[in-house]
């Protein structure tokens, strides 16, 4: 069984378990190891519906020594600076050591470890935005290095958008109604409920052609409903586009075709 990632509410610096807190908050190193190329899933935002989601964090290390060890932590709070009054943290999957290095020469390795997001269990809507990624590292020297915000990664809310365009087909010159919803997972009821008073922009494409083409904004309702009217003039796909913001990604609904008599 996999152990659970661990997330808690920090009331004090002995919460942090085996990270030893220095005398100022600063970024830490002793020795000559340094750390780079930290990556958090890929490089792409932390997007999550209803179900658990596993990414991985990663960095490389380089010391004359070699790399023994390497961890991460995800936090954030009041003082940006400071990740052991932190209000939210989260930790690897692996509470064991090592973590997984490969080497890819006598002085160099690249390391990781997973994160599980869960919405069963400690993941909640307001948990949604931007955290600090904190990085630690390791020698065969006993050199360490930590850096408490190498980085920042974004936990959001997956989203999902509809659209459905008619009548089908249509004279041209008559009224089209393009419908649609937006969505997004609610960590809170473990299902997807309406994203409201939100921008999105109907689109179109002509067909034969592979470019959409923005016509109009409209905001959605209480529900996340949405809705409008055109003149129909043309074959071609209709389409809702939402740019997204700091807590939901981005989203297109598939176009729906309409035939223009």
């Amino acid at each position: 069984m996999r152990k659970r990632a661990t997330f808690a509410v920090l009331a004090a610096v002995t919460a942090l378990g085996g990270f030893t807190a220095p005398a100022a908050y600063a970024d830490e190193t002793v020795g000559d190891i340094q750390i780079s190329n930290v990556s958090v899933n890929g490089g792409k935002n932390v997007v999550v519906g209803v179900s658990d989601k596993t990414i991985t964090v990663s960095l490389t290390a380089t010391d004359p020594s070699g790399i023994w060890d390497a961890d991460f932590y995800l936090w954030r709070g009041p003082d940006g600076s400071d990740p052991y009054s932190a209000d939210d943290y989260v930790t690897p999957n692996e509470d064991t050591t090592p973590a997984d290095c490969i080497a890819s020469s006598a002085t160099t390795s690249t390391c990781s470890k997973t994160f599980t997001f869960e919405p069963d269990w400690w993941l909640t809507n307001a948990h949604a935005g931007t955290w600090k990624v904190g990085v630690q590292a390791w020698a065969n020297d006993d050199s360490r290095t930590e850096r408490y915000a190498y980085t920042t990664t974004r936990i959001q809310r997956l989203s999902k958008l509809t659209a459905n365009a008619g009548p089908e087909p249509v004279a041209a010159g008559k009224t089209l109604t393009v419908t649609g919803k937006l969505s997004r997972a609610n960590w809170d009821t473990l299902a997807y409920a309406g994203y409201t008073a939100q921008p999105v922009k109907l689109q179109f494409r002509k067909a034969g052609t592979t470019t959409y083409s923005t016509v109009k904004t409209v905001n959605t309702s209480s529900t996340g409903a949405l809705s409008t009217t055109v003149t129909a003039s043309t074959d071609g796909y209709w389409r809702w586009s939402f740019a997204g913001t700091s807590t939901t990604p981005a989203v297109s609904a598939a176009g729906d075709f309409v035939d223009v008599q």
